[in-house]
């Protein structure tokens, strides 16, 4: 482990004055964790909670409880997921004691060529429009999830979602002023002004009567109806109709995938992760070099703890960008990248003193923004981490008429220069950001959680692991407290790493003592707002089976539990 000096004493001002008007004395802690011992639901909406809650009292399984929430936040959330996004899920068995993974994305139109679409769309892929969007994956995920895990008959975990759309349901607060943002974005885009304008006003009530008849088809007709029925043909006409590519064998060949989580050992636990073409290998990546310093020696929040999560950062977004990609199409080195002896000679590249500009991936030796994140958690012990999303919000702005959702836009994340993992190809899935996670230590099931987010989700995950494994912060306290954030590496897209080395963003909370030394190293720090992720997670106690759920304060959401 290499050797790292004690920081000296850097508490804030303002955390040692909430020390004293917080009851538990802890300083970051904005509610207390839920704890419940037979069920619990963690989502960024109450509605979806309350509504994931009741199928697990009437006996629905954790996964039965997922797919409900998920409807539900589809509904009254779709600045961040819906039926035309995809989706990724761990879901732990407990009579198994296992841990499974689906794979939910979908994949490139197979009409469209390399050199077409280089022809269309120029130096980059746009990111609105009909260029983007590939097949949506979220409902077949669902009846995938559903056929190996569900109790519940899927009409029943779509009442509350046809309910919320056809009856109406109030606009929360952050979910209000995203919808209005995305407007200002996507108004001109085919079919958004018809479906989702004008934006809602916090606390107003909003009605989505055509999705309510689009639930209510997929309920009585099931995944073929979207894959190979009247919802796939009329998707396909109407990106037809605007100069897009997608067609219906596009839809009838999709396919979900179950995949072999990968994992790495960090301080004694185990954490998990879906491999490529997702990237929740930075986060493992990341955890192994940090292993190799105390961080626990440190205080947190002072200038070496914060100064080796940018510098890890730096390094493992450098071999995001050059070897991740869709395992169908390129051979993804998982195994190497993982591995303890390959963390320790990227390690030792970091400088404790100064700031790395230029970073390059490592060597390997040759091989022959806008999302939803829950956790659900059942009285058998079983659990789920899902991740959904449209990306970018309200994804490519594209609402094919009458049917009241938007189609995503991931295909935005291709590379369009050949050769490249991520290289954009037919039939092919791109790079995706949304990635569930899950820890677990002597075989037994002891997190599942994820941190919406785009390109920030592995921080996210290793500085929620972080806080809590080697800080010993609660739950609630690990995700409250402060985020910081670098951009500017290497992007998967082929945009090339900031010369200037990047830049960090912090949230406030953070001392400015702590922010001039970091700058003194070489960090630049700029003043804008920040994606700092939505925690939602589950923490289950071994030996009581008691739950402890935690939501973000930076969402609307909520954690309950019975």
């Amino acid at each position: 482990m290499i050797a790292l000096a004690l920081a000296p004493p850097l508490l804030l001002a303002l955390a040692a004055r909430s020390l004293q008007d917080r009851p538990i004395g802890r300083p970051f802690v904005t509610r207390s964790e839920v704890v419940a011992h037979h069920a619990m639901v963690a989502t960024s909406q109450p509605l979806a909670t309350q509504a994931a809650l009741e199928v697990l009292r009437q006996g629905g399984s954790a996964v039965d409880a997922a797919i409900c929430a998920n409807a539900v936040l589809g509904v009254v959330e779709p600045v961040g997921c819906g039926i035309g996004g995809d989706l990724f899920a761990l879901v732990w068995d407990a009579k198994e004691k296992k841990l499974h993974g689906l794979n939910a994305s979908g994949r490139s139109p197979l009409g469209l060529t390399l050199p077409q679409l280089r022809a269309l769309a120029g130096a980059k892929i746009p990111s609105y429009g009909v260029l983007p969007i590939t097949v949506p994956g979220c409902v077949d995920g669902w009846y995938e999830l559903h056929a190996r895990f569900g109790r519940k008959p899927m009409p029943e975990l779509l009442a509350a979602a046809i309910g919320y759309a056809g009856d109406g349901f109030p606009a929360s607060e952050l979910i209000a002023k995203a919808w209005q943002d995305n407007a200002k974005l996507l108004a001109d885009q085919p079919g958004f002004a018809a479906q989702f304008l004008p934006a809602p006003k916090h606390g107003e009530r909003v009605v989505r009567a055509n999705l309510a008849r689009t639930l209510a088809a997929i309920a009585a007709g099931g995944r073929e109806l979207f894959y190979r029925g009247a919802i796939a043909q009329r998707i396909v006409a109407d990106v037809a109709a605007h100069g897009g590519w997608l067609q219906e064998a596009d839809f009838a060949t999709h396919r979900s995938e179950w995949v072999a989580p990968i994992a790495t050992s960090y301080r004694g636990y185990d954490v998990w992760e879906l491999p490529p073409n997702g990237q929740g290998l930075c986060a493992l990546q990341m955890l192994n070099v940090l292993e190799r310093f105390d961080l626990a020696q440190l205080e947190w929040g002072s200038a070496d703890h914060l100064h080796l999560l940018i510098e890890a950062k730096k390094l493992v977004f450098e071999d995001r960008a050059r070897f991740y990609g869709d395992p169908a199409f390129a051979a993804v080195p998982v195994a190497q990248l993982l591995s303890k002896e390959y963390a320790a000679t990227r390690a030792a590249a970091i400088d404790l003193a100064h700031a790395a500009v230029a970073v390059a991936p490592g060597s390997l030796t040759p091989l022959s923004r806008d999302t939803i994140t829950l956790a659900t958690a059942d009285s058998d012990g079983n659990m789920v981490a899902l991740i959904q999303s449209n990306y970018r919000g309200m994804g490519s702005g594209v609402a094919p008429a009458d049917l009241g959702f938007v189609l995503h836009d991931r295909g935005e994340l291709f590379d369009l220069t050949p050769g490249r993992p991520n290289s954009y190809a037919p039939g092919k899935r791109p790079f995706h950001t949304i990635i569930p996670a899950f820890v677990t230590k002597a075989g037994e099931a002891l997190l599942a959680f994820g941190v919406m987010g785009g390109d920030f989700q592995p921080q996210g995950h290793v500085e929620l692991l972080v806080n809590w494994i080697d800080f010993r912060m609660g739950l609630q306290e690990a995700c409250d407290a402060p985020r910081i954030a670098h951009e500017g590496s290497t992007d998967p897209t082929g945009v090339p790493a900031d010369p200037s080395g990047g830049f960090v963003i912090v949230e406030r909370g953070f001392s400015e003592a702590v922010v001039r030394e970091l700058e003194r190293r070489g960090h630049r720090f700029v003043t804008k707002g920040g994606l700092f992720g939505g925690f939602q997670g589950i923490r289950r106690d071994p030996a009581s089976g008691a739950l402890f759920g935690a939501s973000d304060s930076r969402k609307d959401g909520q954690a309950a539990g019975f």
